[in-house]
């Protein structure tokens, strides 16, 4: 179930290709190495706008019957921007798989930018981001974010800078997606009940014509290290809720101690995934879960890290009870970290942890499209493979690993803490 089957088109295009004969369903996945971390000052949001754009057609498909397509032959898409990639997706019957990979080479440099629909699409993505500002752990996050990071875009918010998003054009995106949008810079995942090799073969054949573009611009950018605590303070009027979130600078997915992080993670909140969007809620016999939930001081409490290309960050997050102060949250917060870096685990707690990442990865390969969706994402951040060799990396996992990651990483000087206070008035 493991083996892999990778090859590289003269064109650059990298195809991991994985069988799973559980089901007769097929999923497609196109992931472009391009997200909020390649966006230049000005356009931030620029990235996401484009993944909106693939889905206005190509001549040979034109708008309103993509969905159509898909839909008739009973499957389903959707696409997703990160700030390390793009990722769109395809799961159908496996006899209809070849639809999606067609589909896919086709809008990979057809895609039209209609001047219209530009303009009707900047008003759905502003409306999206004003929806997301009524969220106040939406708000919290972003201000969290752009002090941790002073220089890297990862401090940039995926869905755009409100500013940005009014005064970008239809030449920026489609020069954009000129520059990003090819086979030397996007990888293709396919798992499903088919032979690889020949999997192998239709995606060549759909996608080696293909021009394999110039490589992007390198991003240069390295944020300075932290030396110290940084801390943001966010009021608005209305509501009883306030909001804790604390977030630690961690190295990014090619660093030895990634296992122990995600690891360190599950404990704090419980195993989770490596792709964006793929978070779980606090599992009850968490650190965090006990020490906030349980205790009256949070309604919720987790914790997340994502793997990213480079260095990143380690958030917890915590919904206040009415009437606690966020310092009574932040306080039992600091206690459990500081327990975590002066004990190692105990081998029941780290063994419940192994159990959740064991179960997880069973779940995967239970089906088609979470796997691919795992194995696309590491694979974008790392590479191919990459995925597999970490379920077994995450099972070597120490106690004392987890105690010394703990120790280096959630520290005060490289913590970034943010409150969400609500003020007495009548809405924003």
């Amino acid at each position: 179930m493991n083996d892999l089957f990778v090859r590289t088109l003269s064109n650059g295009l990298c195809m991991v290709i994985q069988e799973s004969h559980t089901a007769p369903v097929a999923t497609f996945w196109v992931w472009y190495r391009v997200g909020s971390r390649n966006e230049p000052p000005g356009r931030t949001g620029i990235s996401h706008w484009v993944e909106h754009m693939l889905f206005k057609g190509t001549p040979t498909h034109p708008a309103g019957t993509l969905t159509r397509l898909v839909d008739r032959l009973g499957g389903r898409w959707n696409a997703f921007t990160w700030k390390d990639y793009t990722a769109y997706f395809e799961l159908l019957p496996v006899d209809h798989i070849e639809v999606a990979i067609r589909l896919e080479a086709d809008r990979m440099q057809e895609t039209r930018f209609d001047p219209d629909v530009v303009a009707s699409e900047r008003t759905v993505i502003i409306s999206e981001r004003e929806g997301a500002e009524n969220y106040p752990s939406y708000l919290l996050n972003e201000e969290v974010e752009a002090l941790a990071f002073r220089r890297h875009p990862y401090r940039h918010p995926v869905i755009g800078w409100k500013e940005d998003l009014l005064s970008i054009t239809r030449e920026d995106l489609y020069g954009y997606y000129r520059a990003h949008y090819h086979p030397s810079n996007a990888l293709v995942v396919a798992v499903g009940d088919f032979e690889a090799s020949r999997m192998a073969a239709t995606i060549e054949e759909a996608f080696a014509p293909l021009a394999a573009g110039d490589p992007p611009a390198v991003l240069k950018t390295q944020e300075p290290a932290q030396e110290g605590e940084r801390r943001v303070v966010l009021r608005r009027p209305g509501g009883a809720t306030s909001y804790l979130q604390m977030a630690f600078r961690v190295p990014g997915a090619t660093h030895p101690d990634l296992a122990a992080l995600l690891v360190l993670d599950g404990l704090l909140s419980g195993f989770k995934g490596v792709a964006a969007f793929e978070g779980a809620a606090g599992v009850r016999t968490s650190r965090l879960y006990r020490a906030l939930v349980d205790k009256g001081l949070a309604a919720e409490a987790g914790s997340t890290i994502i793997p990213s290309i480079d260095p990143t960050l380690l958030r917890i997050n915590a919904t206040v009870r009415a009437g606690v102060p966020p310092a009574d949250a932040e306080a039992a917060v600091c206690a459990e970290l500081s327990r975590l870096c002066d004990n190692p685990p105990e081998e029941e707690e780290l063994a419940r942890v192994r159990r959740q990442a064991e179960a997880a990865y069973l779940y995967l390969r239970d089906g088609v499209g979470r796997l691919a969706m795992a194995v696309g994402a590491l694979a974008a951040v790392d590479r191919p493979g990459a995925f597999h060799e970490l379920e077994s990396r995450v099972a070597a996992v120490t106690a004392d690993e987890i105690s010394a990651a703990a120790a280096t990483y959630l520290v005060e000087r490289g913590r970034t803490v943010g409150w969400y206070l609500p003020e007495e008035g009548g809405g924003r």
